[in-house]
């Protein structure tokens, strides 16, 4: 397994040479540094330390700035371990790129979902309202009894559905295909939507379900050079049909 941290620009859609469309989110993953290996001699486990997105040394703290100049780097905003054998090998320094996964493989994507501020139980908890009627209660979009008395001892048990805060919760999309890989951009193209907000922050790592890769699809290049090629071949066909007609109307 293997893992890289990026950040969510947005959804957009691509097509295949057969004309499907498939719908992804575009996810920026500029080079992640390994800013510190974890050993069992010294930390009792193993595991590799990513950052990504540097931050200016004025807005960073000594410690933090001490911490990314062992590894020739400035502070990272984000730091995340990865504690997965295919990248155990790696030494401080080193820079993990986009192409450390390709298109086909499936991966799981872990971020922090949408903020939806303070919500009554209705919109929190997906819970009933209560009833319309002519002279009823009034009691439509309230909490409602807690049953706070008899058996239960006036106390409200914990995970009760209530109103609160909404969203911001760590949320995993898991089993999503890459579309598309380019290290050179710097970007990977994720099959489907995932956590978070636009530039929200995102974890991407190889899933934890049985199936780990399919065959990747062909998608359409809209490279000038291909499209002039395709316009070629167009003309081509046109042209030999045309003749194919002439020569049978002067039959």
């Amino acid at each position: 397994m293997k893992g890289i941290l990026g950040r969510k620009l947005g959804m957009t859609q691509v097509f295949t040479i057969e004309g499907t469309l498939i719908p992804v989110t575009v996810v920026e993953v500029k080079p992640n540094v390994v800013l510190q290996k974890k050993t069992k001699d010294v930390d009792g486990y193993e595991a590799v330390q990513l950052g990504y997105e540097d931050v200016k040394e004025q807005r960073s703290n000594k410690p933090a700035i001490g911490h990314a100049k062992k590894a020739n780097t400035a502070p990272k905003k984000f730091i995340k371990e990865f504690n997965y054998d295919e990248m155990l090998n790696l030494e401080v320094g080193a820079e993990v790129k986009a192409d450390i996964f390709k298109a086909g493989d499936i991966v799981d994507v872990q971020g922090t979902s949408k903020g939806h501020g303070y919500n009554g139980t209705i919109v929190r908890n997906n819970a009933h309202q209560g009833p319309k009627t002519h002279g009823g209660s009034k009691n439509i979009r309230h909490q409602g009894s807690l049953a706070t008395n008899g058996r239960n001892n006036g106390v409200v048990n914990k995970g009760t559905a209530m109103p609160g805060q909404y969203g911001g919760y760590t949320k995993t999309n898991q089993n999503l295909e890459v579309i598309k890989v380019d290290a050179e951009e710097g970007y990977i193209l994720v099959k489907g939507n995932v956590p978070g907000p636009k530039r929200g922050l995102v974890t991407i790592h190889t899933t934890v379900k049985p199936k780990k890769e399919v065959t990747a699809v062909e998608l359409i290049s809209y490279e000038s050079a291909s499209v002039e090629e395709e316009l070629e071949k167009v003309e081509e066909t046109i042209n030999e049909e045309l003749a194919t007609e002439t020569v049978a109307e002067g039959k």
